[in-house]
């Protein structure tokens, strides 16, 4: 299983021969720039909320590839609308057996609008069990008590929000690394913005002083889940 890192909180995660692509913000991102979207082809497109830092390349990479949009159920409507008919519904709490393995939508605390000014339902976070593992993506999220409820998932990996202001922060992300019972994270939602800048050396200072494994990958960097 590996995962590449596109840029904000964009991810490829590959497995069972299939290709995951979450939040897709790329083309607006001057920190992206050398990324070639139509080349991604992923087979899925997870959608972890509405706002246009998490699905401003939706659409296209959906056309360029016929993946599949799993998302909560209100985005798969408007998708609908927009010529996008094999959008997969889910909402908080469900889970749906796909090819490459299990995919379990679950809560997350912030916000969510459509571009067009469309609400996109409710924000959610997704747990995804293939090869044996069990991988968190929070999507953007405040620290919240419910993370305690993935503590039993043996959770191999999760990504976490860094950037304060718009989610939680460094220091929150930390105790949701112990909520959720995990020791590896991969960082996501800092830097792109001024306002969700952070101290990267303090930041990994934190989780490395907790006992926390913490990646912050460079745009186009792959490692190995």
């Amino acid at each position: 299983m590996k995962t590449t890192f596109y840029g904000q909180s964009t991810f490829m995660i590959e497995t069972g021969g299939k290709k995951m692509l979450f939040d897709p913000f790329i083309s607006p991102n001057p920190m992206a720039k050398d990324i070639d979207i139509d080349s991604l082809k992923p087979d899925f497109i997870l959608i972890s909320h509405g706002h246009g830092d998490h699905i401003a390349d939706l659409i296209q990479i959906q056309h360029s590839s016929g993946a599949i949009v799993i998302c909560i159920a209100e985005i798969a409507n408007w998708l609908g609308k927009h010529g996008i008919n094999n959008a997969h519904g889910m909402n908080i709490g469900g889970g749906f057996n796909f090819d490459f393995g299990r995919v379990k939508m679950v809560n997350a605390i912030h916000s969510s609008t459509l571009p067009d000014g469309t609400p996109g339902g409710n924000p959610a976070g997704f747990v995804i069990y293939a090869e044996g593992k069990a991988i968190y993506y929070a999507g953007d999220t405040a620290l919240t008590y419910d993370m305690k409820l993935l503590a039993d998932d043996n959770l191999d990996w999760a990504y976490l929000p860094l950037g304060d202001n718009y989610t939680m922060g460094v220091d929150d992300a930390v105790k949701a690394s112990a909520f959720i019972n995990c020791k590896n994270i991969i960082g996501m939602h800092y830097d792109t913005f001024p306002a969700i800048k952070i101290d990267k050396v303090a930041a990994v200072e934190k989780f490395v002083k907790a006992g926390i494994n913490i990646k912050l990958l460079e745009i186009g960097e792959s490692i190995n889940l």
